[in-house]
C-alpha cells in the first residue's frame, strides 16, 4: 500500500486548485490530501513575513494522514513555494523559535516547479535560511525529486506575457533568457543531491494553462501525474 501524500500549495493559492492533481493520484491507488490552504491563509506572509501559519497548517495535515491511515511516515508533494517550504517543515533546527522536525515522518518529498533559490528581496530570507540551514538534499534518508519545466524561453520583450515570463526568471535566477514553466526556470528548479527531472511542454500552474496554448500542462494535469507518481512509493 503507497504511503499518504500530502499536496502542499504554492504561494497565494488554495487547495481547490490542485483538487484535479489530488484525484488523479487516488485513482491511481496513492492516498492524497491536500493542506486545506485558503488564500487568506497566505497573507500574513506576504512581503517576506515568515511562513509558520503555513507550516502549522502543513503538519496538521500530515499528522492526520498519519493517524487516519496508520502509518508513521508519509510522502510531501509541495507546488512552487510549497516546495521550499516544506524543506523548512524537514528541519530540526528553530525556525521563527519552533522546530517542525518533519524529517521523522517523511519517505519522499517531490518538489514541482519550486524556485529554491531566488534573488528577489521579499523571498531571500526565507529561502536563505532554508539554503544555508538545509542545502541541496540535505537528509540523506529521504528521497528528494525536483520536476522542472520546460515550456517557456525567457525573452526581453514588451509583450505581456513574455516580459512577465522574463522578469520571473531574471527574479529567481539573475538571468532571463532561460528555460523554464513560465515561472521557475529549470535551473532554479533542480536542488543539487536530489534526482532532477526536467518535463518539456509542462507550465507551472493551472493558471498558466489560461494564458497559454492548450497544448501544455502543467505538473499536476493527470498525463503530467503519471510520469512522476512513480516516485510516491
Amino acid at each position: 500500500m503507497p504511503l499518504p501524500t500530502v499536496i502542499l500549495p504554492g504561494y497565494l493559492a488554495a487547495a481547490p486548485a490542485y483538487a484535479e492533481l489530488e484525484q488523479t493520484l487516488q485513482a491511481m491507488g496513492i492516498p492524497a490530501i491536500t493542506v486545506p490552504l485558503t488564500q487568506r491563509d497566505w497573507w500574513v506572509t506576504l512581503g517576506g513575513r515568515p511562513v509558520t501559519p503555513i507550516l502549522a497548517h502543513l503538519d496538521r495535515t500530515v499528522r492526520q494522514a498519519l493517524q487516519e491511515h496508520g502509518t508513521d511516515r508519509v510522502n510531501l508533494v509541495g507546488h512552487s513555494a510549497g516546495g521550499w517550504i516544506s524543506r523548512i517543515y524537514l528541519g530540526e533546527h528553530p525556525y521563527c523559535d519552533r522546530t517542525w522536525s518533519g524529517q521523522t515522518l517523511v519517505q519522499n518529498l517531490i518538489t514541482l516547479g519550486t524556485p529554491h533559490t531566488s534573488q528577489e528581496q521579499w523571498t531571500r530570507k526565507n529561502l536563505n535560511f532554508v539554503n544555508d540551514t538545509y542545502p541541496g538534499a540535505f537528509y540523506s534518508h529521504i528521497n528528494y525529486v525536483c520536476l522542472a519545466g520546460k515550456a517557456l524561453y525567457g525573452r526581453s520583450s514588451w509583450r505581456a506575457g513574455e516580459w512577465f515570463t522574463y522578469q520571473s526568471y531574471r527574479l529567481t535566477c539573475g538571468n532571463g533568457d532561460c528555460w523554464g514553466d513560465g515561472v521557475t526556470p529549470v535551473a532554479a528548479a533542480h536542488l543539487e543531491g536530489a534526482l532532477n527531472l526536467t518535463f518539456d511542454d509542462v507550465l507551472h500552474s493551472p493558471r498558466s494553462l489560461n494564458r497559454q496554448s492548450l497544448a501544455h500542462q502543467w505538473y499536476g494535469s493527470p498525463q503530467v501525474v503519471q510520469r512522476w507518481a512513480m516516485y510516491l512509493h
